[in-house]
């Protein structure tokens, strides 16, 4: 999944906004009503099959609401449609988009809150129910703008045959970034030549590496924007402490690639053994189970002054330009497709993290931790997480600060120079909203 495994960490699902109904329909919904969703995913397979069956079963228990989901690419390109649709009059009833694209659509126009649907105790309770660390890019100005669906944490994977082989106890990840690196000393090999065969480990800079360094910048202690989305502290020690390090892996300690490393391309490189631990979504966690064939682990990632993660992926927000009725019925689908048995279900097959504590408590959740505790270690780390950077603007800051981040990495630019640099283009695409 996009920044997320099995759609990447970010492809974006793109398609009609699904919508489902929960109670009775009311007034509103008493004519038939269709839902556009657009849902990020690239290709088919998998996830398509999955939210097309969500779809289908929705529309069987509410036959006058239909669902149309459109699947158009990336999570950026998903964003991009769904603007352009929305600026021609047309937009799609509701999308899975990030959650940090929160600030954009709210500056566009383009969505409504869901604070205007929730008329009942239950409605009220269903708000409540979703993890708090997911409601920090959900929610802004005393109201909430989008959903969690299919969220994420940046979470480590190492392979325990590799760890064995360098008298590491296989059980046991790095705590902290000492032995991150002490472990990736002993797991990187190479030949006579001196060519490296084997990377200690691999932290994705390619697509949004934003996201993979907040892990970092949490960690050093730095929180790179302020909730309202107006401000950035890139310039803060913290934060070129933690880039210092990140190069650092790869310049002085060497047990990293050099250059930008795919993000991509980090999970089958795992799986061909070509490195022994990796940073990547949790999003991924259903792609390496089928995909590794070998004994692995997932840990939450290791603590530098503190443990820390982003929160990632997407959540459902509703289209202000679709009519009542379709906004009604959206909000129906998205009530129905949140409720604990399924974002349970949603989780345990695409390894996103289900996003309320209620779907930790169903049987098949529970059932499925048992055999498989790994898939508890996201949730696990919900406590540590922070909202994932988003701004005002956010593409063009974001884009600012991943620019710098790759410049420092492939040495194009001093550290503190690219973070500073960055700095003086956010505060200029930010000073109006202030």
């Amino acid at each position: 999944m996009t920044k997320h495994g099995q759609t990447s960490r970010r492809e974006l699902l793109a398609g009609g906004v699904a919508l489902a109904g929960m109670a009775a329909a009311g007034p509103a919904m008493a004519q038939a009503a269709e839902v556009s969703f657009f849902y990020p995913v690239a290709v088919g397979g998998p996830i398509t099959k999955l939210i097309d069956s969500y779809a289908a079963d929705f529309e069987k228990e509410n036959p006058n609401i239909k669902v149309r989901p459109i699947y158009a690419g990336t999570y950026q390109e998903t964003i991009v449609k769904a603007l352009t649709a929305h600026k021609s009059g047309t937009p799609p009833v509701t999308s899975v988009l990030l959650s940090t694209d929160m600030f954009t659509l709210i500056d566009e126009d383009a969505i409504v809150p869901f604070d205007e649907f929730i008329s009942t105790d239950a409605d009220r309770e269903w708000l409540k129910s979703f993890f708090p660390a997911f409601m920090e890019n959900s929610q802004t100005g005393g109201k909430t703008w989008g959903i969690p669906f299919q969220r994420s944490t940046v979470v480590l994977y190492w392979n325990k045959e590799m760890f064995r082989e360098a008298g590491l106890d296989p059980e046991k990840a790095p705590q902290n970034w000492a032995e991150q690196v002490e472990f990736a000393q002993k797991l990187t090999k190479r030949d006579a030549s001196g060519a490296v065969t084997q990377w200690g480990m691999q932290i994705p800079s390619s697509g949004f590496p934003y996201w993979l360094f907040q892990g970092l910048s949490t960690q050093a202690g730095a929180i790179l924007a302020n909730s309202a989305g107006n401000r950035t502290d890139f310039t803060n020690p913290a934060v070129l402490e933690a880039l210092q390090y990140w190069i650092d892996l790869a310049q002085k300690h060497r047990v990293h690639p050099t250059g930008i490393v795919e993000w991509g391309t980090t999970p089958r490189d795992f799986f061909e053994r070509k490195v022994a631990m990796m940073w990547t979504t949790t999003g991924n966690l259903t792609n390496v189970r089928s995909n590794a064939r070998f004994p692995f682990g997932v840990a939450m990632l290791p603590a530098g002054k503190r443990r820390g993660s982003p929160t990632g992926g997407g959540n459902f927000y509703i289209s202000k330009k679709a009519a009542r009725a379709q906004q009604e019925a959206a909000f129906r689908f998205i009530r129905w497709i949140t409720t604990p048995e399924r974002a349970a279900q949603w989780g345990i097959d695409t390894g996103y993290v289900a996003v309320s504590p209620a779907a930790y408590e169903t049987p098949a959740m529970k059932a499925y931790a048992a055999d498989f505790p790994a898939a508890l270690v996201a949730r696990d780390q919900l406590p540590h997480a922070v909202a994932e950077f988003s701004t005002h603007e956010n593409q063009r800051v974001t884009k600012a600060f991943n620019d710098a981040l790759q410049a420092a990495i492939l040495g194009t630019k001093p550290p503190a120079q690219a973070l500073a640099e960055a700095q003086a283009e956010a505060e200029r695409i930010l000073r109006p909203y202030r």
